[in-house]
């Protein structure tokens, strides 16, 4: 049996702000990276002494309450940083007894010591309950991490979201939505979106074909089509690469989606013993792939890079990643072959503000996280039929690229839409005759 510790917030607590009033929160999910590094070295310190203190329920929940009141009295954002350190380190305390090894216990440490913040959007917040909400989500994430590592959970090559009894779909969003300013962010394009509802409601099949900028991205992706498509954010089934349901941070997000698990090519041979063992694990997800697209009704997102993109080393712009030509034609035959009809869609993400990827690949797990607050956006194209664009070439290959640099041309045209109208500051006037912006939650 899994031991909950106390103050573990349920995902409809005060954390679940609809986007009409979080649009006005700027308060990055974040913990002090300074505060709970000074108390990971206390706690590799001294952990042999602390074994043998045994505080009492009601001495622990005053103790925390007196954090609380204080992180909650702070004025200061340094302030407010540095305390929400101390609550989480009395959130701690249940655990420390029922923790299988010290090894775990730094491995979370080390964790969340790797997430950093963007100082001057940290407590922004014209929403008076911008502080519980930190505290809240804080919590609770720490509380599912440590869940985890005392017990931990095994993805299945097709993992079905778990909503009960404890809703992960909710917990996810709920912490990813007040890193998102939806003043400045956009959707394009959303009623090809309610085309796509139309076509799953048929039993036909719909493919996403998209760029990759964030952990986040499943969430941004349901954020801004909660007010209009909310069923079908949660029917999305992600193709997601193994670092995602293995690193601790990421494995209580993950639980809350539905995701096709992968080894990517990027990370395929880091491991040279693992190699055989991670091909055969991709032909499983490919045949469950397969197996899901032949009932139909499926929609199902995929990113034909292999991985998020990154900022270009010399000019420092951000630009979709170029789409590998085998993965998109694989694809592209599987829902051929599924014997019903289907549909694929380039798809366009601008989310990297919120939480950037590190600036290169990197093999271990455990990457630092640096969290903010900004305008995102998705936009959605036309569907892009293979035997309309490359059907009349004789050459396979040049099929194949063909229809790969049609998709990815058109993901990468929303994308500068999208950047015109964030970063450029345009907004809806950054539409043209092919991206149509709206914000649909206004």
């Amino acid at each position: 049996m899994i031991i909950s510790p106390p103050c573990c917030c349920s995902p409809s607590s005060s954390s679940n702000i609809p986007p009409s009033s979080s649009s006005k929160l700027r308060v990055p999910l974040v913990l002090s990276t300074t505060a709970l590094s000074t108390r990971r070295r206390h706690v590799l310190v001294s952990h042999s002494a602390r074994a043998s203190i045994h505080i009492t329920a009601s001495a622990s929940a005053s103790a925390e309450l007196s954090h609380t009141r204080t992180f909650l009295d702070a004025t200061s954002g340094q302030e407010k940083k540095q305390k929400l350190g101390d609550c989480l380190y009395i959130s701690l305390k249940p655990w420390r007894n029922c923790t299988t090894t010290t090894e775990m216990q730094d491995n979370v440490f080390d964790s969340f010591c790797k997430i950093d913040f963007e100082p001057l959007k940290v407590f922004q917040s014209d929403n008076p309950k911008a502080d519980e909400v930190v505290l809240s989500n804080m919590r609770v994430t720490l509380n599912r991490v440590l869940m985890d590592v005392r017990e931990p959970f095994e993805f299945s090559p097709y993992h079905k979201a778990i909503r009960k009894p404890f809703d992960y779909f909710m917990f996810g969003q709920n912490y990813i939505r007040p890193l998102i300013d939806f003043r400045t962010s956009y959707v394009g394009n959303i009623s090809l979106f309610s085309g796509m509802e139309e076509k799953l409601h048929q039993g036909e099949n719909v493919i996403l074909m998209s760029n990759h900028q964030t952990e986040a991205d499943p969430a941004v992706i349901a954020l801004l089509l909660e007010s209009t498509h909310p069923k079908l954010a949660e029917k999305l089934i992600y193709v997601a690469g193994d670092r995602v349901v293995t690193d601790p941070l990421c494995k209580p997000f993950s639980m809350g989606r539905n995701l096709l698990c992968v080894y990517s090519r990027k990370h395929m041979n880091d491991v040279p013993e693992l190699v055989e063992m991670k091909k055969r694990a991709n032909t499983r997800s490919l045949k469950e792939m397969a197996l899901l697209l032949r009932g139909g009704s499926k929609i199902i997102w995929i990113a034909p890079s292999g991985g998020r993109d990154r900022p270009d080393p010399v000019t420092k712009e951000w630009h979709p990643a170029p789409f590998d030509t085998s993965a998109t034609d694989n694809m592209r035959r599987l829902v051929e072959h599924a014997g019903v009809p289907g549909h694929i869609y380039p798809l366009a993400i601008l989310c990297y503000d919120v939480m950037p990827p590190p600036a290169q690949v990197e093999k271990e797990i455990g990457e630092k996280r640096v969290i903010s607050f900004h305008g995102v956006g998705i936009s959605v194209g036309q569907n892009i039929s293979f035997h309309e664009v490359a059907g009349a070439l004789e050459d396979t290959e040049e099929a194949r690229t063909v229809y790969t640099r049609a998709l990815y041309e058109s993901v990468s045209r929303q994308y500068s839409i999208l950047k015109s109208a964030i970063h450029g500051k345009r907004g809806l006037e950054a539409s043209t005759s092919a991206v149509s912006l709206s914000q649909p939650w206004q």
